[in-house]
């Protein structure tokens, strides 16, 4: 499997380029409207690419779909909640099939309702859901509860070697683990709903106090 993380510009972004091998289909994921930012990869491993796949549909993560789908002709896959226009609606536990791999949809509602993961292989492509020592922003209600479900019910029960690759350089780093994350990560640390809620609430002054950027 080919696997490269893109930096696209925006505000610390992240997008993806997925591939089964050398000369087969690849899958682009929230890719920027700079196509430049990964055109030599796609030229350099000679793949095509087949589908576009948006985590959510906020417009830091779709704005270079359109882009994608003209120069490509590729489908764009996305969750069957998204209110915007797909080839191939997904839900929780759809497969998509790229040439001689699958990738796994992951359905995580909380930073939004339409929010998807994307297991490829040994990868999770996180979007806006779990950062590198962080989690995604969500309101103080419903959103944080169906956020902390989607954490723990869904992300937590992977392998702890999964790699995690989020939406945004937001975090400690680029990339971790699903373990990694599970030992370090304050927002999985907590034990409760309302502790999660809590450290939401309160997470500028728990940063400052634990010299967190």
């Amino acid at each position: 499997m080919i696997f490269h993380q893109i930096d696209a510009g925006g505000d610390r972004n992240f997008a993806y380029l997925v591939a089964d091998k050398p000369g087969g289909k690849a899958a682009l994921i929230d890719p920027p409207p700079n196509v430049d930012r990964y055109r030599r990869l796609i030229d350099e491993d000679s793949v095509n690419v087949e589908y576009v796949i948006i985590t959510h549909g906020h417009g830091d993560h779709t704005w270079g779909v359109s882009e994608a789908k003209r120069q490509f002709g590729c489908k764009v896959v996305a969750h069957s909640s998204l209110l915007l226009e797909t080839d191939l609606p997904v839900d929780d536990g759809d497969t998509i099939t790229l040439g001689d791999i699958s990738m796994n949809v992951i359905y995580t509602p909380g930073h939004s309702d339409d929010h998807i993961c994307i297991l490829a292989g040994d990868k999770l492509v996180s979007g806006d859901i779990l950062f590198v020592g962080k989690v995604g922003g969500t309101d103080l209600g419903d959103g944080a509860r169906r956020e902390y479900e989607s954490l723990h019910r869904k992300l937590m029960t992977l392998p702890a070697e999964t790699q995690v690759y989020p939406g945004h350089d937001f975090g400690t780093a680029p990339s971790s683990t699903i373990g990694h994350e599970k030992e370090t990560n304050p927002f999985l640390l907590c034990e409760s709903l309302e502790s999660f809620i809590d450290l939401k609430m309160n997470w500028l002054d728990y940063k400052k106090k634990h010299g967190i950027k």
